[in-house]
C-alpha cells in the first residue's frame, strides 16, 4: 500500500486537564480525524476523552482502548508485563486496520503524547509503518508548577522527574542530589514518595497538586496530605531551590550569622578525587542543602556556586581553625558542609572537626562525615586491583608527626609483606621523603616490586604509571600523586590490548 493510500497516525497532546489548555494544532488535528482512539479503564469512563469532547463530532469513529489491568495484579500468565503487552499489541492491530484502510487516527493522550504517556506505545509500534506526527502538550509538572506559583528551575539548575514507582532507596538517592525535582505516578506510590522526600531531607520544601488545571484540583504541603487521599493524577514537587534559597537568606538577615531555622549542624562531605562523576549523591544532596560551606580554597572551587549559599575559603595549614569556624557557624543555627577532597576521614578533615567537637563549647553541636571514594582506591582502579589482598595506609608528611615514626610504620608494613598506599608524599618544602621510603622499602622487597603512581586522578591532568621500585624517580612525584608500592605476590601483566595492569592476588600461599 503506497503512503497516499495509508492513513495518517496523530498522536495528540491534550494538555493537563483544562480543555482551554488544549494547543490550536491539537484541537485542528482532533476536527479533521476519521478516528478518535482514547485509553480507559474498565469502567469505561476516559479523562482524555472528556478533556476532547468538545471537539468530538457524531460521525466520529471512537476507538476506546480498554487497560485490562490498571495495577500489577493480574491472572495472565505473563504477569502484569505480559498483560499489557498483549494489550497493547492487541490495541495496536486495531489502530493498523484503520490506517491500512485510509483513515486518519488522532490517538488523545492527557499532557504530552511522549512525557509517560501510553500514546507512545501505539507510536513505538506504528510510527515506522505509518505516516506519524506528534502534538506536544502542556505537561503535568509544567501545570503543578503554575498551580503553585513557583519556578521549577533557574539559572544552571537541573529539572529531575521521576516515577514514583522507582524503590524508595532509589527515589531518596536522586531527590537528595536533586536541584529540583518532580515525582509522577502517585497514588498508591505515595507513602513511599513521602518516606523518600523525608529521608533525603527535602520533605519540607516538597508540595503537593492533584488533578492541576481540572476541576477538583487540589495543592498543599505534601507533609500535610493524607496518603489515603492521593489519587493517581497527582505530582509531588521540589520547586527551584534559587528561590527558596534567596528567601530564607533575606528572612536570616542576608549575610547574618544566625541560621534560618532550627538547629544548626556540621556536615563533613568527602568530594572523592577529581570532579562531580566521583561524588556520591548523599554528599550532592547535603551540598546543595547547606547554608555555608567551608573548606580549602583548591576543594572548595570544585563545588558549583548556590545562590544563597555563603563559601568561606581557606588555606590547606588551618585546619583546627576551619574545624572551628565551621562548628561556631553550625552553634549559632547554621547547616554547615565542611568539604574534603577523597574522604574526609582519611588525612582530611573529618578528624580535625571531630577533635574541635570534642572539647566545649562545641559539644552539643550535631556532627555527621559523609565518606567520599579516597584517592588509593581511584588510583587503584585506574591501574586494576593492586589493592586485592591487605594493604597499610601510611602519610609520607612529616608536618604532623616525626619521620622516624614514618620510618617505623614502613618498614613494620614492609615485613608484613603488605602492599602499601602511600599519601602525601611529596611537595614543594617536602623533597626528600619517597627517596628515602624507596631506600627502606628496598630491604624489604625486590627492585622489580610494581609501584603504581596515581596524579590527579580523575581530573583534566590525570596520568597514571606503573615502575619498578628500583625505578622510582622521587622527582616525578608531587602532592596530587599517591604511590600504591605491591607486595612480594603483586603482578604485573602487558594485556593484548598494549596496555599493562597490576594486581594483587587474594589467595596468598600456604607455605
Amino acid at each position: 500500500m503506497s503512503e497516499q493510500q495509508k492513513g495518517r497516525l496523530y498522536g495528540v497532546g491534550l494538555g493537563p486537564g483544562d480543555p482551554s489548555l488544549m494547543t490550536v494544532r491539537a484541537v485542528e488535528v482532533i476536527a479533521e480525524a476519521d478516528v478518535v482512539a482514547y485509553h480507559s479503564a474498565r469502567h469505561g469512563r476516559s479523562i482524555a476523552r472528556s478533556i476532547a469532547e468538545r471537539h468530538l463530532r457524531p460521525d466520529h469513529i471512537e476507538e476506546r482502548l480498554v487497560y485490562p489491568v490498571t495495577t500489577g495484579t493480574t491472572d495472565h500468565p505473563g504477569g502484569y508485563r505480559g498483560a499489557m503487552e498483549e494489550f497493547y499489541a492487541d490495541a495496536a492491530a486495531r489502530l493498523a486496520a484503520h490506517l491500512d484502510a485510509g483513515r486518519t487516527v488522532a490517538v488523545l493522550a492527557e499532557g504530552d503524547p511522549l512525557f509517560y504517556g501510553s500514546y507512545m506505545h501505539m507510536h513505538k509500534r506504528l510510527a515506522d509503518r505509518y505516516p506519524t506526527e506528534v502534538i506536544p502538550g502542556v505537561t503535568s509538572v509544567s501545570a503543578a508548577a503554575a498551580r503553585i506559583g513557583a519556578p521549577l528551575v533557574e539559572g544552571e539548575e537541573v529539572l529531575t522527574v521521576l516515577p514514583g514507582t522507582l524503590p524508595e532507596e532509589e527515589l531518596t538517592a536522586r531527590l537528595a542530589t536533586a536541584d529540583a525535582a518532580a515525582v509522577m505516578k502517585l497514588g498508591r506510590t505515595f507513602p513511599t514518595v513521602r518516606r523518600a522526600l523525608e529521608r533525603s531531607g527535602r520533605l519540607a520544601d516538597a508540595r503537593y497538586v492533584e488533578r492541576a488545571t481540572m476541576g477538583a484540583e487540589r495543592t498543599a504541603p505534601l507533609a500535610e496530605v493524607d496518603p489515603a487521599t492521593v489519587p493517581y493524577f497527582s505530582v509531588a514537587v521540589l520547586p527551584s531551590r534559587v528561590g527558596a534559597a534567596t528567601s530564607v537568606a533575606e528572612e536570616a538577615g542576608g549575610a547574618g550569622e544566625a541560621g534560618a531555622a532550627g538547629p544548626g549542624e556540621v556536615v563533613v562531605v568527602g568530594l572523592g578525587p577529581a570532579g562531580p562523576l566521583w561524588l556520591t549523591p548523599e554528599a550532592r544532596g547535603e551540598l546543595a542543602a547547606a547554608e555555608d560551606l567551608v573548606g580549602y580554597t583548591t576543594y572548595l572551587d570544585r563545588v558549583p556556586v548556590r545562590p544563597g549559599q555563603r563559601r568561606h575559603a581557606s588555606d590547606n595549614k588551618v585546619e583546627a581553625e576551619r574545624a572551628e569556624f565551621a562548628l561556631e557557624l553550625a552553634r549559632r543555627g547554621r547547616r554547615v558542609a565542611v568539604v574534603s577532597s577523597g574522604d574526609p576521614g582519611v588525612f582530611a578533615m573529618a578528624t580535625a572537626v571531630l577533635e574541635a567537637a570534642s572539647e566545649d563549647p562545641y559539644r552539643e553541636v550535631p556532627v555527621r562525615v559523609l565518606p567520599g571514594m579516597t584517592a588509593a582506591h581511584a588510583a587503584a582502579a585506574r591501574a586494576g586491583a593492586p589493592l586485592g589482598h591487605d594493604y597499610a595506609v601510611v602519610s609520607l608528611s612529616d608536618r604532623l608527626k616525626p619521620w622516624e615514626v614514618i620510618a617505623e610504620r614502613l618498614r613494620a608494613a614492609a615485613a608484613a609483606d603488605l602492599v602499601l598506599a602511600l599519601y602525601n608524599p611529596g611537595s614543594r618544602s617536602r623533597v626528600w621523603q619517597v627517596g628515602k621510603a624507596r631506600e627502606l622499602l628496598l630491604e624489604h622487597r625486590a627492585p622489580d616490586t610494581p609501584v603504581v603512581l596515581g596524579r590527579d586522578v580523575g581530573g583534566p591532568e590525570e596520568r597514571v604509571r606503573i615502575v619498578r621500585l628500583a625505578d622510582l624517580d622521587p622527582a616525578q612525584v608531587d602532592m596530587r600523586t599517591i604511590l600504591l608500592i605491591g607486595s612480594s605476590r603483586t603482578r604485573t601483566v602487558r594485556r593484548g590490548d598494549g596496555t599493562e595492569i597490576v594486581w594483587t592476588p587474594r589467595r596468598y600461599p600456604e607455605d
